[in-house]
């Protein structure tokens, strides 16, 4: 199994959802960006569990621990490693079902895969590795805001209830004033209504996020307007 994500950029993740720590390593990193901390807090704070009724109820604080890459706030182009403490592990929780599959999840996947299984929590199938992503899409943020580039998502459906229009007709900037992640209000509570009523049955419903990426062909037409580099000589 391979936990390799991208080609120029590439991001590996590593660890386990009620392991010690998740965590990763973003190789071919621009040297020069500047690493805004809290934006990257920020993005973690946004996926972090337990904040609503519609999420896992899993309480983690996901601070964020950089361990190489980065010298004086800036990107120095070496690999960039970082991890993220579980703070919220259970792993007895989990002892109860040793010898059972769980429907809908990829214990079975992995057994018959692997020939082995962590049932603990779904170990690399679980939900929580996701938090590795989000730091490698934080950073990745950073790098294309220097071209201008930005992204912005959204969920525009949960089952068959779906906003009427495109993204053009809504305040993006309400996106995260909801539990849904959905920029218009009514809908988004339509939305939560209809998982929470799911949810109550014991089943599961599935969704549509939508992704707006602005400023790609600016970039594209002035190939030599943003500079990655910098100079990183020492200044003493």
């Amino acid at each position: 199994m391979r936990n390799i994500f991208g080609a120029l950029l590439t991001l590996t993740t590593f660890g386990e959802s009620h392991g010690e720590a998740i965590g990763g390593i973003v190789d071919g990193y621009p040297a020069g960006i500047e690493i805004d901390l809290n934006f990257i807090q920020n993005e973690l704070n946004r996926r972090r569990p337990g904040q609503s009724s519609l999420t896992t109820s899993r309480q983690e604080t996901d601070s964020i621990e950089f361990l190489s890459g980065i010298f004086e706030g800036r990107s120095t182009g070496s690999p960039i490693g970082f991890v993220i403490r579980n703070s919220d592990q259970h792993r007895d929780d989990y002892d109860n079902i040793c010898n059972l599959f769980r429907p809908s999840h990829a214990d079975f996947t992995y057994f018959q895969k692997f020939g082995l299984r962590d049932h603990c929590g779904g170990g690399r199938s679980s939900a929580r590795i996701t938090v590795a992503r989000c730091v490698g899409g934080a950073l990745a943020k950073l790098a294309l805001k220097q071209l201008g580039i930005t992204v912005e998502a959204y969920v525009s459906q949960v089952g068959d209830i779906a906003l009427e229009h495109d993204y053009r007709h809504y305040d993006l900037s309400k996106t995260e004033t909801n539990s849904v992640r959905c920029p218009d209000p009514e809908t988004a509570e339509r939305m939560a209504a209809l998982i929470l009523h799911t949810k109550a049955t014991g089943n599961t419903v599935g969704g549509i996020v939508t992704c707006i990426i602005r400023g790609c062909l600016w970039a594209w037409a002035n190939p030599n307007s943003v500079n990655f580099t910098h100079n990183l000589a020492p200044q003493c």
